[in-house]
């Protein structure tokens, strides 16, 4: 039954990727295909993670898979959203995951702004191969074994103490898999900047403006290597969390990461 339901995902899911990452610096982003002459406007972005759904609330692997939104994640959708109501969008872009789309629709009808939302598949979570759907622990205790840590609990303190990096999780993860289906750091993080350079070139060239993204936690995380001192990467981003991404000058620039600010807002309102 396990394999029929690997291989129903892998052709489900499977597209070509690149593996190589992005030329970053550690505080900022610059994006050589844009000349500075072709910026009309600044662009911030709110990139959020999608609200708790099925797999979150059970700890089951949630990649390319999709659950839809518990009653508390679409009301942490509904907090967000009244926590940005003083921010005119623009523009709204979201993954192709049913979770990730209907958290956008859920915050910017609550924002009173009711925008159409463009899906970008680069915006996925991380593909986690034949562990899609499985038991986190099953997940990440091989990666936790290979690593020389006793559990998945192990492992997750060291993450949050600095002693690896997310991205040897998720490299380690890629490792570990016979099928080597499994997405590595260097995929999600290509294909994460490829998004959110190519948005925020077009809306710049538009006038600028405040553009809502909602991905997912580990890809966002990925996205966000040599963006952001390694510390801020340490723990995992809760649901409707949002991560403030400056666009000027062909540079990005990010803000705090994972703020739970505008859900704490929302919730007063």
């Amino acid at each position: 039954m396990k394999n029929t339901f690997t291989k129903t995902l892998l052709s489900l899911f499977a597209f070509s990727l690149p593996v190589l990452f992005s030329s970053v610096s550690l505080a900022t982003v610059t994006t050589p295909a844009v000349q500075a002459t072709s910026d009309k406007g600044e662009v911030t972005f709110y990139v959020t993670r999608h609200g708790k759904t099925l797999f979150n609330t059970a700890h089951r692997a949630q990649g390319w898979s999709d659950t839809p939104l518990t009653a508390a994640g679409v009301e942490v959708a509904e907090q967000l959203g009244r926590g940005l109501k003083d921010i005119p969008f623009s523009q709204a872009y979201s993954s192709d995951a049913g979770r990730a789309r209907q958290t956008a629709k859920i915050a910017l009808a609550s924002a009173g702004q009711p925008l159409p939302v463009t899906e970008d598949q680069r915006l996925r979570e991380t593909f986690f191969g034949p562990m899609e759907g499985e038991h986190e622990l099953l997940m990440w205790e091989p990666v936790a074994k290979k690593l020389g840590y006793k559990d998945f609990s192990a492992l997750t303190q060291a993450l949050s103490k600095g002693q690896i990096s997310l991205k040897t999780m998720m490299n380690t993860l890629a490792d570990v898999d016979p099928s080597h289906t499994t997405e590595n750091a260097a995929q999600v993080h290509q294909r994460m900047q490829a998004a959110l350079k190519d948005i925020a070139q077009k809306v710049s060239a538009q006038g600028g403006g405040n553009v809502l993204i909602v991905s997912h936690g580990m890809a966002i995380m990925a996205m966000l290597e040599g963006m952001t001192p390694e510390e801020n990467l340490r723990a995992p981003l809760q649901n409707a969390s949002v991560t403030v991404i400056t666009y000027k000058d062909g540079k990005f620039t990010v803000g705090k990461v994972g703020d739970m600010q505008f859900v704490e807002k929302g919730k007063g309102l």
